[in-house]
């Protein structure tokens, strides 16, 4: 049995036969805000959900500088055409192009450690194929694809996906 008394105020309730007293206090109205758990990922969301809908552009805000180097292996690869950073004296925006290209993209959470020899199984379990799609991981030698990685023979943390 539960019992849940939601009030602004000094509450009297009963559980269990004896007097539970419980404090509540609501914050104004206006400091309500949701708070971003992770950039990157809100990022990769609109650009897919904007992919799915066939919009050719779309804004991203906040920016930060891993959203940058993703989308610059991104448009390495041809799964986007160009994006423009904007500064609007905040956390700026970045507008992107698409080209329609696009299947999926997401984020990895949490950011799982990955060494070169272990760089194969991830791409079997997150890529449809194995010459299709890359998997991004940020590395002691910068943000780069998983055949990138391979070559220059480092491994790192797993940041996302896309194909």
């Amino acid at each position: 049995m539960h019992a849940c008394v939601c009030s602004s105020s000094l509450s009297s309730a009963r559980v269990f036969g004896a007097p539970l007293y419980l404090f509540f206090a609501a914050p104004p109205e206006s400091s309500l805000r949701m708070v971003r758990v992770s950039v990157l990922n809100d990022a990769l969301k609109t650009i897919y959900n904007a992919e799915k809908r066939g919009k050719r552009q779309v804004k991203i805000r906040p920016s930060s500088k891993v959203i940058i180097k993703f989308l610059l292996v991104m448009q390495k690869h041809g799964y986007i055409s160009e994006f423009e950073y904007v500064d609007d004296h905040r956390a700026g925006k970045i507008v992107v192009e698409l080209n329609g290209r696009m299947n999926k993209c997401g984020v990895i959470s949490p950011r799982f450690d990955v060494g070169v020899k272990d760089i194969e199984p991830w791409t079997a379990r997150l890529l449809p194929s194995r010459q299709f799609g890359y998997i991004v991981l940020t590395t002691s030698a910068g943000i780069m694809d998983h055949e990138e990685a391979r070559r220059k023979n480092v491994g790192g943390k797993v940041l996302g996906f896309f194909y």
